[in-house]
Parts: structure tokens; sequence; C-alpha cells
């Protein structure tokens, strides 16, 4: 998968949130926007455009997480099963269609921009020649245009010029053009240019979507009336001459995308009706605006609150945290190792294991939420495949596979030799085969919920061979640095499953760790554990002797004198953690 289709992955889905923000947004002012003309005034109306932009801000603000505690959790096991199970290789679907579709929607904003760019450019094109006028307003740059169709109009954004038509003093008295003056004045205070400008951006970003096109004319023309009720506010004795003004002036022979013109967009009829009505009060105004405030506050709420977060696009998650279970065959032998690990997205895990001295593994594993509900299990893994007399093969490759919650997903190693075609030589498979499944949540961190489940079989192994029995050791280990700083302490619970007599190896921080559980007879047995650094130096080696569900403990200096050690360990009788999960397995 090339960069441009990870780009397309992330884009489209941000894009998708923000079609939904936007077309509710729209709704609820298409919805609003008469009743609050009719009781609080077209300036509140107005004012209710403001949410389509605050929808989209707030579909785009990252979901806090709960601050995750500083506890790893782990269910590891090692059995020994008598099946055969075969092993299927696998990859990642394309997604070239999110390329086009993201190059299809580029090119229509383009488009888009562009169109609005020539219309603005070719109204620009209209003012050559303007010449300066005196006596407007003093922030405002006044200019008389060459033409009777160019003007009255406020024309950009930032640096706004108020452009009148030529025959400015011979079509309107005096009275109407100061009302005129007055409302390209007003649209120049309120930043109307930059509201036209933001209304052509949003057009031109959602320029498939039908809504969009709708809201820019509806903001236009809600924007005229709030403007001459803004005029009419400082100038109310004048209703007749403003009406007469605006009945004398043509409408635009050309689009203004950015600025304020006259134009048949903004329906004359409608306008002169507007004069008519009574403006709202002084209370009825700031009871709108307080209304307007709890609108916007519950409509980004609203939009915030129904915005999946990544782990919610994945089927949830406990404060972004995953269950990844890895199960491991080796020599085509059915699975013999079985891990279970809680990790925080995008966190890595280190494990390791050896089935037999001629194979052998290690790897890390890390769980993250991609588009379409699912997970990415990105790996780094190291295999040693030693067929005797020094001919020794190793493996190494970062694959990265993608599935659905609850679903497994298969990497292979190695190779199957076939020797049937040679005399007394038997087929032999030099495989090392990691499924991983990802799934949501982590019932597995719960080491209550491990004593819990652990207490109802807590007799399962009894009667099983001291060779064969399975426990359950539940593991808490503390690491601190010798100088006692509280930064420096490091804590991690886990779950390891192993048979009497076999080793689990694993990681935690930057201790390698081996525990091997070996019965002595009865509810009794030994634990030994040895611990080294990344370099594989020992740096403790500890035995502890109890008995099946009560505490052993240990505790000690690191052979190097760098850190020091608190081990406590539960042993249960065979594996309740093993699917602690509780997701069925489904093979891709």
């Amino acid at each position: 998968m090339n960069s441009i289709e990870w780009a397309g992955i992330d884009w489209l889905g941000r894009g998708w949130l923000l079609i939904l923000a936007f077309t509710a947004a729209v709704l609820v002012v298409a919805a609003l926007r008469r009743p609050c003309r009719r009781l609080f005034g077209t300036e509140r109306a107005f004012q209710l455009w403001l949410l389509p932009p605050l929808a989209l801000l707030a579909s785009q603000l990252p979901h806090t997480a709960v601050a995750p505690v500083t506890v790893l959790s782990v269910v590891s096991a090692i059995t020994s099963v008598a099946a055969t199970l075969p092993a299927h290789a696998t990859g990642s679907d394309g997604v070239g269609w999110r390329t086009w579709a993201m190059l299809l929607w580029l090119l229509g904003s383009m488009a888009s921009l562009l169109s609005a760019a020539f219309a603005q450019s070719r109204y620009r094109a209209r003012l050559r020649g303007a010449m300066d006028m005196a006596g407007g307003p003093a922030r405002w740059p006044m200019l008389r245009a060459v033409g009777s169709d160019v003007g009255p109009a406020l024309v950009g954004a930032w640096r706004s010029r108020i452009v009148l038509p030529a025959d400015f003093e011979d079509r309107y008295d005096a009275t109407e053009q100061m009302l005129i003056v007055a409302h390209e004045a007003t649209h120049a205070r309120r930043r109307d240019g930059c509201w036209c400008l933001l209304g052509q951006l949003a057009a031109a970003m959602f320029w498939f979507h039908p809504l969009a096109w709708w809201a820019l004319a509806a903001l236009r023309h809600d924007q005229e009336l709030a403007c001459d009720a803004a005029v009419l506010r400082e100038h109310g004795t004048q209703r007749r001459s403003y009406a007469n003004a605006m009945l004398k002036t043509q409408s635009a022979a050309y689009v203004l995308p950015v600025g304020c013109a006259w134009s048949p967009r903004h329906p004359i009829t409608e306008r002169i009706a507007m004069l008519k009505l009574q403006q709202p009060d002084h209370f009825r105004r700031r009871a709108g605006g307080v209304l307007l405030a709890f609108v916007a506050i519950g409509m980004v709420g609203a939009v915030y609150a129904t915005t999946p977060s990544p782990q919610a696009k994945t089927g949830g998650g406990i404060s972004g945290r995953y269950t990844l279970k890895i199960d491991v065959a080796m020599a085509g032998h059915p699975d013999s190792m079985h891990f279970i690990r809680c990790l925080k997205s995008g966190e890595y895990t280190e494990l390791s294991g050896t089935d037999t001295s001629e194979l052998s593994w290690q790897g890390r594993f890390a769980v993250s939420p991609v588009a379409g509900g699912q997970l990415e299990v990105s790996t780094e893994v190291d295999t040693r495949f030693d067929r005797g007399g020094g001919n020794v093969h190793t493996q190494s490759a970062k694959p990265i596979v993608r599935t659905m919650p609850g679903q497994q997903a298969n990497i292979v190693f190695g190779q199957i030799i076939d020797g049937k075609h040679l005399e007394n030589v038997k087929l032999e498979n030099n495989t090392i085969k990691i499924g991983v499944t990802p799934s949501p949540g982590c019932r597995a961190a719960d080491s209550a919920s491990l004593r819990r489940e652990s207490s109802q079989v807590a007799t399962a192994g009894r009667g099983v061979s001291a060779s064969h029995r399975e426990y359950q050791l539940n593991t808490s280990i503390e690491l601190t640095g010798n100088d006692g700083h509280a930064d420096h302490v490091k804590h991690a619970t886990l779950a390891l499953c192993v048979n009497s007599g076999k080793t689990m190896t694993f990681k935690v921080h930057e201790w390698l760790f081996g525990v091997t559980p070996e019965s002595e007879g009865g509810d009794r047995l030994r634990v030994d554990m040895v611990a080294s650094d990344l370099e594989h130096r020992q740096l403790a080696l500890v035995s502890m002797h109890g008995q099946v569900n009560g505490m052993l403990h240990a505790d000690g200096s690191s052979a190097d004198g760098k850190s020091r050690y608190v081990m406590d360990v539960t042993p249960l009788d065979g594996c309740p953690a093993r699917d602690v999960d509780g997701t069925p397995q489904k093979r891709v």
C-alpha cells in the first residue's frame, strides 16, 4: 500500500465526519432561520450561520482518553497438543478506490475554487479606471466605477472597498446616497466579506453536496437582511427612502463571490417587505442572543458526543486499550504457545519463545485502529531455524496485517522441505506460524477478574500427571531504580499459563524473564524465574517454593546493583485465563 492510499484512508475518515457535521448543522439552520427572524430579528437569524463552522470544528476535536494506569497484563500459555492444523498466510486488501475518491474530491474542490476566483477576477476587471471618491467612511476606500452597471457593492474580504456606480449622484438623491453608503459601510464593519469568503470555501469543500450551494445562497440572503436591519436601527425614519434606493438599484451584472453586491440572489421584494416589519426591541434581541448561545453550545456538544473516537470506530476499547491474542505454532504442529496482551493503541509489546532447540522466535507487536472498523497489527519478528550441522537460517520481517476485531490473521515464516523423493528422508516442516487476533477492550487487564474466574476452576488440574500438569501463574513484578526515585518504579501484572517443566519467556520494560513451574507432588510446586538484561546478562535467579492457590514472594537487588525487584506469584491449577477475552476465533 502506497503513501497516497494511507493518506486517503486518513482523510476519508475525517471527511465523512465533516460531511455529517455539516449536514446536521445546515439542517438546524434551515429549520430555525425563519422562526428566529420573526421572533428575534434578522441579525440574530444571520448569526445562526455560526453553527456550521462550529460543528465542523467539533467533529475534528480529539476525544480525551482517561489516563491509563501503568499496569501491563499478559496471559501466556505453553501447551502440548497432538492435533495438526494447516498454516495459512494472510494479507490486507487494497484500498485503491479510496485514493480515486480522494482525487475526485480534490478535483471538484479545485474546480469550484477556480470558478469563484475567475468570477472575482472578472468583477475586479470591471473596476479598472475607477476613481477615488471623497466623503465616504474613513476606514474603507470608496471608488466610483467607470460604468453604471457596477455597484453599489463592498468588494473584498480583508482590504474591502466600497464601489459605487458611475451615475451615483444622478440616480439617487442625497438621503438615498447616505443610506447606500451606510449600507455598504455596515457590511464592511460586520466583516461580511470574510463571511462570503468562508461560505465560498465551504461550498468548494462540499461541492458535491446540494445543501452546500443552498446554504451559500441562504447565507448571502440572510446577510443582506441583517445588514438592512442594522442600517434601519440607526436610520429608522428613512424607511421609504431606503426602499426607493433598493428599487433604483440595478441587479449586479457580474457575480461577486467575495463581497456584497445587490443581485438577484437577494430578492428585492422580500427585503422591502422586511422593511415594513417592526424591529425587535432590545430585550428580544438580547434574549435571542442568549438562546443562540445555548443552541451553539448544544450543537457543538451533540456533534462532539456523537463523533466516534478512534477506539469507537473499531467497536470500542476501554480507554484506548486493546487485547491482542497471539497463537504460535512451530514445525507444522498445532498452536503450542498462546499469549494475550493488553495494550494501549500503538504501544508495542515484546514476546519470544522456543518450542525446540531448532526453532525460536522473538517479536514486537502493536495494535491500532484504522478505517472501516478494522484493527491493524504492526509486527517486527526475528526467527531462527537450526537444522543442525551448522545449517542455521534466520528470517526477519516487519509485516503489517489488518483484520476485523476478534478475527485471526496469520503470519508464516520458514519453509516445508519436501523429501518424499529421497530415500529415508522424511517431510520436514520448518515453519513458524504466528496468528494474531486483536479485539477492543482489556478484560485480561483486570487481575481481579482473573482471580474470580480462576477460583471457579481452581481444582481443574488435579488428577493430571505431574509431568503434564498446567499452572496459571498470576504474577506481579515491581522494578525500582536503586536511587529510589519514584519515576523509576515500573509495574507489570501478568497471567502466565505454563506446563510443568516448560519455560516461558517474556519482557517487562528492560528486563527479560524466563519462568518455569515444576510440580513437586500434590499441590506443592517450585517456580524458577531467571531475569536478564537485553544483552542476556543474568540479573537475578529466583526459586520460589509453595502451594497451589498460595502466594510466593521474592525480592532483592539485581546482579549489576542498578535495580531492585519485588515478585509476587500466585499459582493456580489449569489455565482459566486462556479464553479470558471470550472472543470466538475465525481464521482468515
